[in-house]
């Protein structure tokens, strides 16, 4: 086997994570523009409380279902795994399982909702007038769990199929419309905070019904109804590695959520202007995230084909081109808010006193632009190769010390705050390449070389 990479090997993976990444990333930008247009509405009434209550009404949400957003990770994995074996039977029973799985859980959180809300107020310390305007925003984006959950199903079966272009169509077309009655529900009838959870409930079912008729065109899709009621497709064997993925990828994401539930439990401590402004740029962080999480769906098709077709060559040529120019990606991002991030994050509130809390920590935004990049790409590489207990431990680590550096940096306010979170996400990347070299001789075989790979396999 060569040393060095077959320079066609590598052009093609660099086209290949171009291919799958772009339309991710716009994909990924549309569905920040949710909460960037919940943020901007809200913040043209100029209430501080309003703005405080949606940033923690839309944390708590984000909590209640990213624990759940497995059903995408894992399904992405499962779906390129089966494409890359030409398994056009699995991709089907793929998509079968996961979609009766999501209507489940939408079920039972539908019969939760009385006990998880008050719950989960109390957990994120809301108080007053930004604890009223959170259970308002909550009560009424609820309803659309089930929709949300489903969707994820939805989407990861597109993405693993490569369809990634046709997600992209259906977030710009659920975003245009969550902008749309955003601005009609607030601005144009008043509705304050009712107004944007409105606007998000009614996207996420709109959202839905275009993801739906667009799996069912695919010869795939329409098998997976069929298969749904097949005893083979819920096969003991089938369900435990099902399971085993979204176990590990179920607790870890429950963790990660533990993190961003307590950032926003400590920035709410010290009052309704800095948990605002923390809303705001934690929006301007999350669309960075999100961008750059373009190059973790990559990483997660193609590293799932490479694993599924057995070829190590082209797995470690995907990881490389995909580091690489997530990397270059992730640096161009982070000059922007050094040079215009003070500016945007002002377009979000017209309170002077979160427009100067703005000012005061944009630079945190860029600093953890770049801090985060090696651990969105590796989850990608993690997900896409089943390595899901690696990430599981890695996870548990960071936030150990997460909750540590919490209560070290507690003097230093919010910018102990921002600083303990990017030591949470340095921790996570630098785990997961600790751990890197021995889950590739285990899948693979032999010693890793990550400047090369060979000849496709």
């Amino acid at each position: 086997m060569p040393s060095h990479p077959a320079p066609p090997l590598r052009a093609h993976a660099a086209a290949m994570v171009w291919t799958i990444a772009v339309p991710a990333m716009l994909t990924n930008l549309a569905t920040a523009l949710f909460g960037l247009a919940d943020m901007w509405t809200i913040g043209r009434l100029g209430d501080a409380a309003a703005q405080g209550g949606v940033e923690l009404g839309a944390k708590y949400m984000f909590g209640l279902l990213g624990v759940f957003n497995f059903l995408r990770t894992s399904t992405v994995a499962l779906t390129a795994q089966a494409v890359g074996g030409g398994d056009r039977e699995m991709q089907a029973a793929t998509l079968a399982r996961a979609f009766v799985v999501a209507l489940g859980i939408g079920a039972l959180l539908l019969l939760a909702m009385p006990l998880s809300i008050p719950f989960g107020l109390g957990l994120l310390a809301a108080g007053g007038a930004v604890h009223d305007h959170a259970q308002q925003y909550i009560e009424i984006r609820y309803w659309a769990a089930p929709a949300w959950l489903v969707n994820c199903a939805l989407t990861g079966w597109l993405i693993g199929q490569r369809r990634v272009r046709a997600v992209l169509v259906v977030e710009v077309s659920a975003n245009v419309l969550h902008i749309a009655l955003d601005l009609l529900f607030v601005i144009g009838l008043h509705f304050g905070v009712a107004g944007v959870a409105m606007a998000t409930l009614c996207s996420e079912l709109l959202k839905f019904a275009a993801l739906a008729g667009i799996v069912l065109c695919r010869p795939e899709g329409r098998a997976a109804l069929g298969l749904a009621a097949r005893r083979a497709t819920w096969h003991r064997r089938a369900l435990l590695r099902l399971f085993s993925l979204n176990r590990d990828l179920f607790l870890r994401t429950v963790l990660m959520t533990l993190g961003l539930l307590l950032f926003a439990r400590v920035g709410a401590q010290q009052g309704a202007t800095t948990l605002a402004a923390n809303g705001i740029l934690f929006q301007l962080l999350m669309l960075s995230t999100l961008i750059l999480d373009g190059f973790e769906s990559a990483a997660q098709v193609l590293c799932g084909e490479a694993l599924g077709a057995r070829s190590r060559d082209r797995f470690l040529a995907v990881l490389r081109a995909t580091m690489l120019r997530a990397a270059i990606v992730a640096l161009a991002l982070a000059a922007i808010y050094a040079l215009a991030g003070g500016w945007l994050a002002a377009r979000f509130s017209t309170d002077p006193a979160v427009v100067a809390q703005c000012m005061r920590y944009v630079g945190w935004v860029a600093v953890l632009t770049v801090v985060g990049v090696v651990s969105y790409v590796f989850d990608g590489v993690f997900v896409g190769a089943g390595w899901t207990r690696a990430m599981l431990v890695t996870m548990m680590l960071a936030l150990l010390v997460y909750l540590a550096m919490l209560w070290l940096v507690e003097p230093f306010g919010n910018a102990g705050l921002w600083a303990a979170y990017g030591v949470m996400l340095l921790l996570r990347g630098g785990g997961q390449a600790v751990a890197l070299p021995a889950l590739i001789r285990s899948s693979f075989g032999g010693r890793p070389n990550f400047s090369a790979a060979g000849t496709p396999g």
